[in-house]
């Protein structure tokens, strides 16, 4: 007999009927293939966090999505806009959610201590890949002033490593919107949303120091490990805090 309650069929039937439905739509957010990884992502993601882990993606996928859609038009002519007119493909998905995945696959394998730093790990890599995705497309719509992050000289907007005032604010605004939905959901507590703020700050600001110093030099550091090296750096920091602020706290 099926057990309706399964945490996995419930995922599978979920996916398959949302994003069957935004497959059909007109507008579109994703290549085709980009719908069939972000499926599979999806049934991960609630077989192993349940429906609270399911909307911190849910959130992520569709403010990222958003922000990339801000100025567009401006930054299509200005060259510096994101390809394929701002749909993702299954590099996005996984660039933007293999180190929060392979988290969330990890809690089926450890006791509950060890999930807690599991779990903000994954928040973590969250709030940095929404951070980073905003700051970006608002500093390449909105910064008046950008500059290399390495040397603080003015550089154009889009350049590998720029960083700019609206951008950086707008950054650590979707990474604390984020948190405190993690918040909201039972899934940190407060301190943990203070953790992934100061993770997804660190790990948003070395991604751009990366940018500015190897992207450009190394052929195989594309945009999507770039982003996988950004999320891990953002899940190890917000790690390595929650345990030393355990320690502090016996």
């Amino acid at each position: 007999m099926i057990n309706l309650s399964n945490p996995w069929l419930i995922a599978i039937s979920l996916n398959t009927v949302l994003l069957g439905f935004a497959y059909i739509l007109p507008k579109k957010l994703l290549t085709p293939f980009g719908y069939l990884n972000a499926w599979l992502l999806g049934v991960i993601i609630w077989g192993t966090l349940s429906w609270q882990g399911y909307l911190i993606v849910m959130f992520y996928f569709l403010v990222g999505s958003a922000v990339t859609k801000i100025g567009f038009k401006e930054k299509k002519a200005a060259g510096i806009a994101e390809g394929r007119s701002g749909l993702r493909g299954p590099e996005n998905v996984w660039g933007s959610a293999l180190i929060a995945t392979i988290c969330a696959i990890a809690t089926l394998f450890f006791e509950e201590n060890i999930n807690k730093l599991l779990i903000i790990g994954y928040l973590a890599s969250f709030a940095t890949k929404l951070s980073d995705t905003t700051a970006s497309e608002i500093g390449k719509a909105y910064g008046k002033s950008t500059f290399l992050i390495t040397t603080l000289k003015p550089v154009p907007r889009g350049t590998e490593g720029a960083v700019s005032l609206e951008g950086t604010l707008a950054g650590m605004v979707a990474s604390l919107l984020i948190s405190l939905l993690a918040w909201g959901l039972g899934m940190i507590n407060f301190t943990g949303v203070i953790i992934c703020l100061i993770a997804a700050f660190i790990a948003t600001n070395l991604e751009s120091v990366i940018g500015a110093t190897l992207q450009t030099k190394l052929a195989w550091l594309t945009n999507e490990i770039v982003n996988i090296i950004n999320t891990l750096i953002g899940a190890i920091v917000a790690i390595l805090i929650t345990l030393i602020t355990l320690k502090l706290t016996i």
